[in-house]
């Protein structure tokens, strides 16, 4: 069994998908300097992460993610270095299933890390997440309610910080919960990740870190005319058709890109999630557990930049956002039309090929070139 185990278990919009882009391309350098990143790649870390919450919808993810867990568990245990596991919706996890994951990964000495910001911009952030998997809830109406299930990635579960670190540091020492807060927008953009491979024991020296991937945001027009679309969708229901068409070509590659405007949720639930910031804070500080950073960057502050709020877009703006996405999505129809014609017709040409036999191609050729050779003769 590896000596030592991260568990970096979230919370979702916190750097994680910047971390582990970074974490799997430089997966054989972790590993020449002690450290395994078990599984075939991050997939298996999110069926992992199901397996663990008993999510009742994982077998439609594929016949492997049922065992994802168990796999990972298999690499750890016959490592005898440190081992990293890293997705954001482990988080969810019951404290019940949090105790079968440190049973599961004994004798190692676990550590749970978990990466962190300010409750208003994390609960912002994730809502503009729900709508680019095809939600439909005004931004004030998320998460619906104060429940928390480990089936459902998208509630308070995965992002309560400290309800999150009271599960999952319930039987840990509280030097073995580890809590990282987002750099200040004054300081250098690689800080977090400096401060997770100091955690983790690896150094980021021989790593490379100049490209990786983020999840970026919609702007304010970009959000609502996705919900709103949203409610017209059928027959995008599944993991896949939301993830490769609605978050992937129509959000990230249509929307996102235009750069649109910030945007906040109404006064009063402002004020309600710097009060559940402030209460986390609160509970951080009692439990004692290992902070890097400055615990104080959980906190909203009391004066935020002006920004509008979803239903401030009006009717105009929207039609203007939606004519510009129309024409170039019939673009992409287009050039895709014109490939997929190109690609037929290619294929057809192959198939006269196999059906007639290259010998009466050949034979045509020569003549012509025959005819051709004895009119020039004639001419010269």
């Amino acid at each position: 069994m590896a000596s030592r185990v991260f568990l970096h278990v979230g919370l979702p919009k916190t750097g994680t998908t910047y971390l582990q882009s970074i974490l799997w391309r430089n997966r054989d350098e972790l590993r020449r300097q002690g450290v395994l990143l078990p599984g075939f790649g991050p997939r298996q870390h999110l069926w992992a992460s199901g397996a663990v919450r008993e999510d009742p919808n994982l077998d439609r993810r594929g016949p492997r993610a049922r065992h994802a867990w168990t796999e990972l568990v298999g690499e750890i245990a016959a490592w005898d270095g440190a081992a990293l596991v890293s997705h954001e919706f482990f988080a969810g996890a019951s404290e019940k299933q949090v105790r079968h994951v440190l049973i599961d990964l004994e004798p190692a000495e676990v550590h749970v890390v978990v990466t962190a910001r300010d409750t208003l911009s994390l609960v912002t952030a994730r809502w503009q997440e729900f709508v680019k998997n095809g939600s439909t809830a005004p931004i004030d109406e998320y998460p619906a309610t104060e429940d928390t299930n480990p089936h459902d990635e998208w509630d308070w579960g995965t992002m309560d910080v400290g309800d999150v670190l009271g599960r999952w540091g319930a039987d840990l020492p509280p030097e073995r919960v580890h809590l990282l807060t987002l750099p200040k927008p004054d300081e250098p953009r690689d800080t977090l990740w400096l401060r997770f491979a100091d955690l983790v024991g690896f150094d980021p020296a021989h790593c490379d870190a100049s490209t990786s991937e983020q999840n970026e945001s919609l702007g304010v027009v970009e959000v609502e005319l996705l919900r709103r679309v949203n409610g017209d969708l059928d027959g995008f229901r599944s993991a896949f058709n939301r993830g490769v068409w609605i978050r992937g070509y129509l959000a990230q590659g249509k929307l996102v890109p235009r750069q649109g405007e910030k945007f906040w949720p109404s006064a009063e639930r402002v004020a309600q999630l710097r009060a559940r910031g402030d209460r986390a804070v609160a509970r951080i500080e009692a439990a004692g557990y290992d902070v890097v950073g400055d615990p104080e960057d959980l906190r909203t502050p009391l004066t935020l930049p002006h920004r509008r709020h979803p239903s401030s877009v009006t009717d105009g703006e929207l039609l203007d956002a939606a004519s510009k996405t129309i024409a170039e999505m019939l673009t992409d129809v287009r050039r895709l039309t014109n490939q997929k014609r190109r690609a037929q017709e290619s294929a057809g040409s192959r198939a006269r090929l196999t059906a007639h036999g290259p010998r009466p191609l050949v034979r045509r050729a020569v003549s012509r070139a025959g005819g051709l050779v004895r009119r020039l003769w004639r001419r010269s």
